[in-house]
């Protein structure tokens, strides 16, 4: 006879009295059986989890590092721009002394007036030039886009000590440059291009121009490379030539990828030091001197420590105004892919 549990099915149990009464389908099925598992109450997060100092203690260890060789050395050269001192010996209190005396110093004057013209090489130049090339590269699906890109970047993995060197010898008078001009029958446009005032910093911009536009370049292409290409194809199909697609879409769709390379060239285009020493030094005059040459002419030519440091202090306000002002140039909110709402 069969047994009337087993024929109740695994929904119901018989009782002691023989009446069947409902049992959870999840927990005689167990876990991997076909019922609904029955959910479990999430455990609230412990108070040592929710505290405020949890997140801090993970930034300490990185911040303590950032201090010791960010922080430190600043405050440090904040507190020597305040004193004469020539890096060995005495120093005498002078207060702000370091800095009006900047405000009349002529070479200083230079120096910035150079490192904003640098700017323009280091920066604006290759920005427009790798803003065509990128945009050539992504409409044409070049062939062997890898090897170009290896080899555009490839200044910025060369040491600027060797770039310094190979960029002095094409400027010289007899050498490449000067040569290829002559061949041309264009003697009357061979310079010594480093030894001249007048083309001194162009020669040195456009040294920096070369350096910078491979690394912008492959910026904005990675930038362009994630516009969907439904856009251009709907902007075709309106009408639209390379031009228009090139300002509707191209252009707000990089815009992000703009600000970072201008931040990263103008950066570099003030902080330009080891190309101006190995190819110029500064000169001829003060036609070439930028502000971090300054920083090392007045510490360790002419031992003036304490004016050393305030060139510096000066120097970080710059980078930090100019880089705060790119930034807030570019802010936006989030908008669609290829800038269109």
């Amino acid at each position: 006879m069969p047994d009337p549990a087993a024929a109740a099915g695994p929904a119901h149990a018989v009782t002691a009295r023989g009446s069947s009464a409902p049992v959870d389908a999840g927990a005689s099925t167990g876990a991997g059986g076909g019922g609904a598992v029955s959910r479990r109450r999430r455990t609230p997060p412990s108070s040592v989890v929710r505290s405020r100092w949890v997140p801090l203690a993970f930034l300490a260890p990185g911040f303590l590092v950032y201090a010791a060789f960010v922080l430190y050395p600043l405050a440090r050269a904040a507190q020597f721009s305040l004193y004469e001192w020539s890096g060995i010996g005495p120093s005498t209190f002078v207060g702000l002394g370091n800095y009006v005396e900047l405000a009349g110093d002529a070479a200083f004057r230079a120096a910035i007036g150079n490192a904003l013209v640098l700017i323009g090489f280091y920066a604006l130049l290759p920005l427009a030039i790798g803003l065509v090339l990128a945009a050539i590269l992504r409409r044409g699906q070049v062939r062997g886009l890898g090897v170009f890109r290896t080899v555009v970047f490839l200044p910025q993995v060369i040491a600027l000590a060797v770039v310094a060197v190979a960029w002095k010898q094409i400027y010289s008078p007899d050498g490449p440059l000067n040569t290829a001009l002559r061949a041309l029958r264009l003697d009357s446009l061979a310079h010594g291009w480093l030894g001249e005032p007048g083309t001194a910093l162009p020669a040195v911009g456009l040294v920096g121009t070369w350096l910078e536009m491979g690394l912008v370049t492959l910026l904005l292409l990675a930038g362009m490379s994630r516009i969907p290409d439904d856009l251009y194809e709907a902007a075709r199909l309106d009408g639209a030539g390379p031009v228009r697609e090139f300002v509707a879409i191209t252009l707000p769709a990089v815009r992000g990828e703009i600000v970072t390379a201008l931040v990263l060239t103008i950066i570099a285009a003030l902080k330009t030091f080891d190309l101006v020493y190995l190819t110029t030094s500064g000169g001829p005059g003060t036609s070439t001197t930028v502000p971090s040459f300054e920083v090392y002419r007045r510490a360790f030519e002419l031992k003036e420590v304490g004016s050393a440091c305030a060139v510096a202090i000066v120097l970080t306000a710059i980078v930090f105004a100019i880089n705060m002002l790119v930034a807030r140039i570019g802010e936006r909110d989030d908008e669609p892919a290829g800038g269109l709402r």
